[in-house]
C-alpha cells in the first residue's frame, strides 16, 4: 500500500513524502541510509485528535557521526534523546496505517506538549485586566504610583543624613561657645574682685603714708 509519511530531516524540518508499497523493513532507504543497522522504532504516541485514535511511530538512529546530531525537539518520552541523521514518523489508526500529513502531526505534537498557549488570545485578556493600584489611595502609594511597604520610601520622605549632620556639628559648637563664653565671664570677674581689694587696700597705705610725713 502507499502511504504518507513524515520525515525529520537532520536540521530539524519536516518532509511530507508518499511511501509507495510501504514496509517497515525497508524504512532506512527513505532516510539515504545503506544498512538498517540501528534504524529501528525508539518510541511511539497514542493519542486522541477530533475523536479519532492515532498511534504515530517514530523510527531514528541513536549512532552516529559527530554533528549530524538530529536537532528537532522530539516530544516525551525521547524528548531528552539524541538522535542522527534523518528519523521516520508514520501513523496507525488501531491495526491500519493511515497517512500522516504535517498539520495531523502538528496537532498530535501539539498535544503531546500539552498544548502551547495562545499569544494573541491572551493578549485581550492581559488589555482589559483590572489594575491593582487603581483603587490605593494616593496616600498609600509612593509618587512613582507604587503601593508603600517597608523597601520603597519616597525621596521626600526620606531622612536628610546630611542636614542632620551640620545641625549637629551647629550644636556642639554653639555648646562650646557657651562654655567659653563662662569660662571668660568667670576669669573676668576674679580679675575685678582682686583689682577692688588690691585698690583698697593700696589707697589705705597711701593714705597712711601722708599722715607720718604731717
Amino acid at each position: 500500500m502507499d502511504l504518507n509519511i513524515v520525515i525529520v530531516e537532520t536540521n530539524g524540518s519536516l518532509k511530507k513524502t508518499l511511501f509507495k508499497k510501504f514496509n517497515e523493513e525497508t524504512l532506512y532507504k527513505k532516510c539515504n541510509l545503506k544498512k538498517p543497522d540501528d534504524f529501528e522504532k525508539k518510541t511511539k504516541w497514542s493519542v486522541k485528535i477530533d475523536g479519532v485514535k492515532y498511534t504515530v511511530f517514530l523510527f531514528a538512529k541513536e549512532k552516529g557521526r559527530a554533528n549530524n546530531e538530529n536537532k528537532y525537539d522530539f516530544p516525551p518520552p525521547v524528548d531528552n534523546k539524541l538522535f542522527f541523521g534523518n528519523c521516520i514518523l508514520f501513523a496507525k489508526n488501531d491495526d491500519e496505517y493511515v497517512d500522516l500529513s504535517l498539520e495531523l502531526w502538528n496537532k498530535i505534537y501539539e498535544k503531546l506538549f500539552g498544548g502551547f498557549e495562545n499569544l494573541d488570545s491572551t493578549a485581550i485578556e492581559d488589555v482589559e485586566e483590572e489594575d491593582e493600584l487603581a483603587n490605593i489611595p494616593a496616600e498609600m502609594k509612593s509618587k512613582d504610583g507604587y503601593l508603600k511597604d517597608d523597601f520603597i520610601v519616597d525621596e521626600e520622605d526620606e531622612p536628610d543624613e546630611e542636614a542632620e549632620e551640620d545641625d549637629e556639628d551647629e550644636e556642639e559648637e554653639e555648646s562650646w561657645d557657651d562654655e567659653d563664653d563662662g569660662i571668660e565671664n568667670e576669669d573676668a570677674d576674679d580679675e575685678d574682685e582682686l583689682f577692688d581689694e588690691l585698690g583698697s587696700e593700696l589707697s589705705v597705705e597711701l593714705y597712711d603714708y601722708s599722715d607720718e610725713d604731717d
